[in-house]
């Protein structure tokens, strides 16, 4: 690309609070020092004050509209735009459980949210879904109903030929669930594990944007995304990344030399995975 033009710079997972956080504030950060592109993954319900029960499908309806509101605005105020990413946060399950549904209940409540969130990407209001499992310890029983729900975002998503973003617990080694995307018909680079470090077999990997990782992702020459996971609660200030980090990581990495990999992870991976264009969809400067 020529130096005269606007380099496409995606963070890849990131959240906004409309409502108690920064919201379009954190937009405008990472705008001025060189981002371009956002996927905004809808906040975990009860951070909004909504709380998915039986009544699952109208209270992730909630979530799911408030989110695609900040996301339209933030596209207003980058040179590129933002896209959202709609699902279930797999923490959900805990909640649910300790409120007294049995597993199968919060599987089956967790799986509305899924088909909710299908429904926005069908009609192109949402790039993708969001899925996974816990990352923390649970009971065997929930742990098999989160993996059903994850199940599911796959099969939605082969249906609809999008991405699916997971919240995992950590790991460097997801080829069982990349063989269930591709059992469900959804090819295993369209699975992104979110805050990834540098290694990942299986499936996509969204790294964090630490250093050690960022340059592991680079010498290993695969497929990789850039986030920060920025959780915009200010009642934890300095949680995760900043939305200042990609842009800075990214102009850090051309200065070691990694010109390639900027490539790979903000044109490239973008758009072998959700089939977007971070470069016709930027404004010139």
């Amino acid at each position: 690309m020529s130096e005269e033009l606007r380099r496409p710079v995606l963070d890849n997972h990131l959240h906004l609070d409309p409502d108690h956080g920064r919201g379009l504030e954190a937009v405008e950060e990472f705008a001025r020092v060189g981002g371009t592109h956002l996927l905004v993954v809808n906040k975990p319900s009860w951070h909004l004050g909504v709380a998915a029960g039986e009544d699952g499908r109208e209270g992730f309806e909630a979530v799911f509209e408030r989110t695609l509101e900040i996301v339209e605005a933030a596209s207003d105020l980058l040179p590129g735009r933002a896209w959202a990413i709609l699902g279930v946060h797999p923490g959900l399950v805990s909640r649910l459980v300790e409120d007294g549904h049995s597993g199968a209940e919060a599987e089956t409540i967790m799986k509305t949210g899924i088909d909710t969130a299908a429904g926005y990407v069908a009609d192109g209001r949402a790039l993708g879904l969001k899925s996974g499992r816990p990352h923390y310890e649970v009971p065997e029983g929930v742990w098999e109903a989160s993996n059903a729900v994850m199940r599911r975002a796959f099969e939605r998503a082969a249906d609809l030929e999008c991405a699916v973003q997971l919240h995992t617990e950590a790991s460097e080694d997801l080829t069982e669930v990349a063989a269930w995307a591709e059992e469900a018909g959804l090819p295993a680079h369209r699975v992104v594990k979110h805050y990834a470090s540098g290694r990942l077999e299986g499936v996509t990997p969204s790294v964090m944007c630490e250093r050690d990782w960022l340059l592991e992702a680079a010498d290993r020459g695969e497929p990789f995304l850039m986030e920060t996971d920025f959780i915009d609660d200010p009642d934890r200030p300095g949680a995760v990344l900043g939305p200042k980090t990609v842009p800075r990581r990214v102009a850090w990495l051309l200065e070691e030399g990694h010109e390639a990999a900027v490539e790979t992870a903000h044109v490239e991976t973008p758009k072998r995975v959700y089939g977007i264009d971070t470069v016709g969809t930027l404004e010139s400067p």
